[in-house]
């Protein structure tokens, strides 16, 4: 086999920590197709299969996890020995976000963080699954949960409310159907596990359909079948808002739903001098506190308004 090429392991390491191709060839500020290769190679030299590789991602095979376990904590111990070492630019930011809060809220409003601050940049890292910031060079984080992450710094940002939302073409489709009346109406399946669909219809009455028009494992890819009029979609506002403004999807009904989980900026304690961040955050905060006094009063008249 001979010596392995000290970057191949390093790559493995990302990969297999990332569990996605695509993050660890940005990060490697490599292409996919040039850190596939190199993962391939390295299975090759070992004549050992150590990913198993899937639609969503890549998982570790039991000789994947064996090797990451043997050298994992070395090049941890590099990493940190190294860190010292580097100047860190005051005015460059890492933030990671899922891409629904990333292009539905986020990116419309950076024209003015930009004009305010032209001297701060942005390395933007769009996601479904949580950074870890133990060994990710990442200095903050946009999530949706409920505020629960163990040694992190967590300011919450505004809450969020459902609706069923769809597409104008279908509203025209479907004529004098009354959108109060979702029984009337083709529903797509919900991505969440709890399904919200049956939250909803638990609190306005009615019950779920015995069959929807189709189920998605992500919310894109619900979001993008209710943009082309297949269906009714269960929407969260804040993602959806900007989709609404622009005509191309509408509220059916009057009614909304409040839910429990709301939007957080997330930072671990070594951020929380990080001048970059600082300025971020004051105009984060900002931005957000706008955004909830300019909320229209969901269903003015509708029990679901006063919660």
């Amino acid at each position: 086999m001979g010596k392995l090429p000290l970057g191949l392991l390093q790559q493995f390491v990302l990969v297999a920590r990332l569990g996605n191709l695509s993050r660890a060839a940005a990060q490697a500020n490599l292409t996919v197709s040039a850190l596939s290769h190199q993962m391939r190679q390295l299975e090759e030299r070992l004549e050992r299969r150590l990913f198993e590789r899937g639609p969503r991602g890549v998982t570790l095979t039991v000789d994947g996890c064996s090797l990451l376990e043997a050298v994992g904590e070395h090049f941890d111990g590099i990493e940190h020995a190294l860190s010292r070492y580097r100047k860190r630019r005051d005015e460059t930011l890492t933030l990671s976000a899922s891409p629904g809060i990333m292009s539905g809220w986020l990116v419309p409003r950076l024209p003015r963080l930009v004009a305010a601050h032209p001297e701060l940049e942005l390395n933007l890292q769009s996601g479904s699954t949580l950074v870890n910031f133990e060994r990710e060079p990442v200095d903050a984080a946009l999530r949706y949960g409920r505020g629960e992450w163990e040694g992190l710094h967590s300011e919450r940002l505004f809450g969020e409310w459902i609706a069923p939302v769809g597409a104008p073409a279908l509203v025209a489709r479907m004529g004098d159907a009354d959108p109060n009346d979702l029984a009337q109406w083709p529903l797509l399946g919900d991505p969440n596990p709890s399904n919200r669909w049956k939250d909803w219809f638990a609190r306005f009455g009615g019950a779920a359909p015995h069959r929807y028009v189709a189920h998605f494992d992500s919310f894109e890819a619900q979001r993008h079948a209710a943009l082309e009029g297949l269906g009714v979609a269960m929407g969260r506002m804040v993602m959806s808002k900007s989709l609404i403004d622009a005509g191309r999807l509408q509220v059916l009904g009057t009614r909304y739903l409040p839910v429990e989980d709301a939007y957080w900026l997330v930072y671990p304690t070594r951020s929380g001098e990080h001048p970059g961040l600082q300025v971020f955050r004051a105009w984060l905060l900002a931005e957000a506190d706008d955004y909830c006094r300019h909320l229209p009063v969901p269903g003015s008249g509708d029990a679901a308004a006063s919660d």
